[in-house]
Formats: C-alpha cells, sequence, structure tokens
C-alpha cells in the first residue's frame, strides 16, 4: 500500500483540533516533502523519523515520499507529529498492516534512537480522542495525564517498536492502567495565624463564598499580603470539571500539569509584569498569567505599582471569564475565570492618614498614586476593604476569631446553596438571574436605590452589591435579602470612595 493516514490531532490554545497526517509514496528520487503549514520543528520531524526507524531496524522507504499535514490552513508546530509520521511511513510501505491505524490516534516526539518522549498539550488531544471515538497512543510519561479523560482507551509506549509490534501482532499491548493520581490535601497557612484584622478576615470569607472580587488597602505591614495568602485555603475544592479545566490550561504550557491535581492556582506575578505577560500572548498564543489563574486567584500586589494600561486588560476578562488574542492569521480563545485579589497601599509611602503623622505625601502626589486606578476597574472590584494598623502585641490573643477549618465550612455550605439555586456562584450571575434571584422588598429597594445615590455608585456597582448581599445572605442560610445585608455589602463600597 502506498497511502497511509493516520490521525493526530494539533495545539491552538486549549483547544486539539484533529490532524491527518496522509503519506504518499511514489517512484523516484528518493525524498521527503512535508506539505501543510508546517513550521520549523515539524519540517526537521523527517530527519529525527528517519534516524529513529532506522536505529529501530526497520527500513525507510527509499522512494519520492510526499507528506500532507491535513487540513491544509492549520498551522502545526512541535515535534507531536514524529509518532504518526513515522507510522505512516511504515504502513505506506507495507511494514503495517493497512487499516491497523484507523482507530487510534498518536502523539509523541521521537528521538533518534526511536524512543518516544512526552509532549504538552496531551489532555486536550485526550479529550477531543474520546469524543471521536478513538484510541489514543502517547509517551508513558504522558499517559496518567491521557487517562484524566474517563473512557477512553490509552496506549502508553517508551519505544517506537512496542508499537510496531503490536500492530504486527508479535507482541500485543495491553491498554494502559492508570495508577490514580493521589490527591494531596494543600497545606494552606491557617487565617488563625493573622492577628486582629477581624473586618477583613469576614470580607475574605465573603468573597470566598461568592467568588468576589477583593482589593485591600492599607499601610505597609497590616497584613494584606499575609490576609491574600489565607484565601485559597478557604475555597471549595474543585469540581471533576474545574480540575479538567484547569489541568487543560497548565497542559499546554508543561510537560508535567499534574504536580499539584487538583488544587486551585494562586498566581502572583511581580508588577513589572507586561500586558501579555497577564493575557497571553507570542506569536504562537500562550496563555498568560490570567488563564493560568483559570478557577483560582490572581493576586496582584503593590496594584498602583503595575502600569495602568497593563491593569486595563483585565477588565474585559473580569466580566467575559475569558481572553480572546488575535494574530494576523488566528484567534486563539483561552478561559479566564479567575478571582482577582489585589492589595494597595493609600499613598506612595504608605501612611496616608496616619494619627501619628508619619506621611509626607503632597495632595497631588496622594491623587496621582490612586489616578493610576482606572475608575472602570474598580468597578469591577465587589469587596474595598480598608486593612487598618493593629496595636503591636507579641503575645497569643485570647479570642484569634475563625480559623480556616471552621471558615470553609461555611464557605462550602454558601456556594452549595449557590450551585442548587442557580447554577453558578454568585459573582457570576448574569442580569437575569440577578433580578430573579436577589429580590428585595419595595421599602429595601428604595432604601438600596437612594444610598447608591447618595454614594454615587454606577448601576454596575449596584449589581454588585445586590451580589454580595445575596452571598451575605448565602452565608446566614437566609433565603431573603435583608437590609442588614444590604448594609454590610455597601460599607464595602463605601470603602471604595475613601
Amino acid at each position: 500500500m502506498s497511502l497511509a493516514i493516520i490521525h493526530s490531532r494539533a495545539q491552538i490554545g486549549v483547544e486539539a483540533p484533529a490532524v491527518s497526517v496522509e503519506i504518499h509514496l511514489t517512484n523516484g528520487l528518493p525524498s521527503l516533502t512535508i506539505v501543510g503549514l508546517p513550521e520549523t520543528a515539524v519540517r526537521e520531524s523527517k530527519d529525527r523519523v528517519r534516524s529513529a526507524i532506522l536505529n529501530s531496524a526497520l527500513e525507510f522507504p527509499r522512494k519520492r515520499i510526499t507528506l500532507n499535514l491535513a487540513p491544509a490552513d492549520l498551522p502545526k508546530e512541535g515535534g507531536r507529529f514524529d509518532l504518526a509520521i513515522a507510522l505512516g511511513l511504515l504502513a505506506a510501505s507495507a511494514q503495517l498492516p493497512g487499516g491497523c491505524l484507523d482507530n487510534f490516534e498518536c502523539l509523541g516526539e521521537l528521538a533518534l534512537s526511536g524512543h518516544v518522549r512526552p509532549v504538552r498539550g496531551v489532555l486536550p488531544a485526550a479529550l477531543a480522542a474520546r469524543d471521536a471515538g478513538r484510541a489514543l497512543v502517547v509517551a508513558l510519561e504522558n499517559a496518567e495525564e491521557a487517562c484524566l479523560a474517563s473512557g477512553l482507551k490509552v496506549y502508553a509506549i517508551e519505544h517506537l517498536l512496542e508499537l510496531v509490534s503490536h500492530f504486527n501482532q508479535q507482541q500485543v499491548l495491553q491498554p494502559y492502567q492508570s495508577q490514580g493520581l493521589v490527591a494531596r490535601p494543600p497545606s494552606y497557612p491557617d487565617l488563625l495565624e493573622v492577628q486582629g484584622q477581624h473586618a477583613a478576615k469576614r470580607a475574605l470569607v465573603v468573597a470566598a463564598a461568592g467568588q468576589h472580587n477583593l482589593l485591600l488597602s492599607g499601610p505597609p505591614g497590616t497584613g494584606k499580603t499575609l490576609l491574600a495568602s489565607r484565601l485559597p485555603g478557604l475555597l471549595p475544592p474543585l469540581t471533576e470539571s474545574e480540575a479538567l479545566e484547569v489541568a487543560a490550561v497548565q497542559s499546554v504550557v508543561s510537560i508535567e500539569p499534574l504536580r499539584s491535581w487538583p488544587q486551585r492556582p494562586f498566581r502572583q506575578p511581580h508588577h513589572s509584569a507586561s500586558a501579555p505577560a497577564l493575557v497571553g500572548g507570542s506569536a504562537r498564543p500562550r496563555p498568560g498569567e490570567i488563564s493560568l489563574a483559570h478557577q483560582g486567584i490572581l493576586f496582584l500586589d503593590e496594584l498602583p505599582e503595575f502600569d495602568r494600561k497593563v491593569l486595563e486588560v483585565l477588565r474585559e476578562p473580569l466580566e467575559s471569564g475569558y481572553i480572546v488574542i488575535a494574530r494576523a492569521h488566528s484567534k486563539v480563545r483561552f478561559p479566564a475565570r479567575f478571582q482577582l485579589v489585589a492589595a494597595m497601599n493609600p499613598c506612595p509611602c504608605g501612611y496616608f492618614g496616619d494619627p501619628n503623622g508619619r506621611c509626607r505625601c503632597t495632595p497631588e502626589q496622594v491623587q496621582r498614586y490612586r489616578n493610576k486606578l482606572s475608575g472602570p476597574l474598580l468597578d469591577r472590584i465587589d469587596l474595598h476593604v480598608s486593612v487598618a494598623r493593629e496595636a503591636t502585641s507579641l503575645r497569643q490573643p485570647k479570642d484569634p476569631g475563625t480559623s480556616s477549618a471552621q471558615a470553609v465550612e461555611q464557605v462550602c455550605a454558601a456556594r452549595e446553596r449557590q450551585l442548587k439555586r442557580q447554577g453558578c456562584s454568585n459573582a457570576q450571575l448574569d442580569l437575569n438571574a440577578l433580578r430573579e434571584h436577589c429580590v428585595l422588598l419595595d421599602d429595601d429597594r428604595i432604601w438600596l436605590e437612594q444610598a447608591s445615590e447618595r454614594l454615587n455608585l454606577s448601576l454596575r456597582s449596584t449589581h454588585r452589591v445586590l451580589k454580595v448581599a445575596r452571598t451575605l445572605a448565602d452565608l446566614d442560610n437566609s433565603t431573603a435579602i435583608a437590609r442588614g445585608h444590604l448594609a454590610e455589602a455597601l460599607q464595602y463600597r463605601f470603602n471604595e470612595q475613601q
């Protein structure tokens, strides 16, 4: 048979479009031509494949070889097609039985010795292969990752000869049996370790319960970063679908994406990070920090120190939950359903409003510092919390407050009520769901409208007040939003005006 077709998968963002590796052998001077928009690593595969076949004591066809990667208009990159190309050459030259590869998809880079190396992006490919009803052949190092796609038959190999022996019925391979990923419970610092700051701790619980964005503002040394580092320990565990989404994003940037399975991401980029570092980019788009924080937390410390243009790129994904990176020849969409947590000082020196008069900043300097944050960005942050300086005490407090374990119980119970009622967290409620699930009494509605007018809140800010009030009601196990819930939610917006 002089024609062979092998199935494989490309990697475009977190998607894995199907690629057919078509190989045709004809008489003529020996040559190998690769068509179908291959980039440099794919064009170099002909040399890797030739050496791998010869070093495996197999015959490399000495004919005119045309290799097409279809569809032709889809860019192909990396060494992920090496294994499929090698098998196609062997099938086209009758060293493998015809049609044996119809129900298989192959991913793997070949070493010159014929050993199969792992590649990135195996989990999205595994999910797509399962939906297509085919088995997947991967390197042994990628096998556990591929097995996350439940119901998929996975074959894990270390050398090209293992697959050749399997298809020639010499030594049949058995589907890979997953050893089971050990879910290591994350070791998060406890909320009890933070001295005082009861109002800020309350805000952390509210933020975790409703998946609300949070801004902590206060002088240096008051525990803003300390508080933010405790928030991951208050979030509910990932569901299976959420864990797969997180692992899929990690899969396209790392060969070993399962080191922290299944934990919520906590990303903390430096304030010198560029816009592409946050949203993703480059000629071949890769996910940025906001996508790596998908289903987790993006913590921006020293928020005003970030370039204003960098912060503005957060506005759209905060609303939509995804980011689209457009290039001349393609558009790539990455998930970005993250929870924004930020910390800032009230002025450049950090001591604005200090009762001891430590601040030496002029009003112009303070205003210029705060103007680095735009109104539309602050409008998208639900909770604005002032973290005041606590009295210095090295003694163990008599009442340390709520522990992380106690807070997690409250958060999980509140989140379960939200999922049962509306299928999502309160922060993700759209306008129609907001009207349905955040119904107020007439007196409370009028009171909220008047309070919003006095505080000059936009309609979006008022809607976010309603979402926070709904979360407070869920924490109290209340089916209705009371006046007290609205008052506490408005308090977090009042801090924004300070």
